[in-house]
């Protein structure tokens, strides 16, 4: 059983060492692990949808226009309800994990969601 600290970003397991800071392989996240580990609640505090409302994870929301599935020929309808939503630190901006019925796990961008 390994001692080596797993990465607080995406959970890796294969981190190494360089110098006095730990490397993450998969995500390239660096950190120190004298350091206090970072909570999650400031980033449940910035995603809000769009009317500001602040969004936390378990919330339903409600699709408010059409979305394109890129590499599907499946479109999301405006007014389609999801439930049970997870945020995520999306690099490209699609900060909603989630799955939609009939389509799959998805992820979305909290701009083009209300709160339900």
């Amino acid at each position: 059983m390994s001692t080596d600290p797993t990465c607080p970003q995406c959970g890796c397991a294969h981190a190494y060492p360089d110098g006095s800071l730990w490397i993450c392989p998969e995500c390239g996240h660096e950190w120190n692990p004298q350091d206090e580990p970072a909570t999650d609640t400031a980033t449940d505090a910035d995603v809000r949808d769009a009317n500001g409302t602040p969004l936390s994870n378990g919330d339903s929301v409600t699709v408010l226009k059409d979305l394109k599935v890129k590499g599907a020929s499946s479109v999301i309808k405006g007014g389609t309800k999801v439930r049970n939503i997870r945020l995520t630190d999306g690099a490209d901006g699609h900060n909603i994990a989630c799955k939609i019925p009939g389509i799959g796990a998805m992820n979305l961008k909290s701009e083009f969601v209300k709160k339900a």
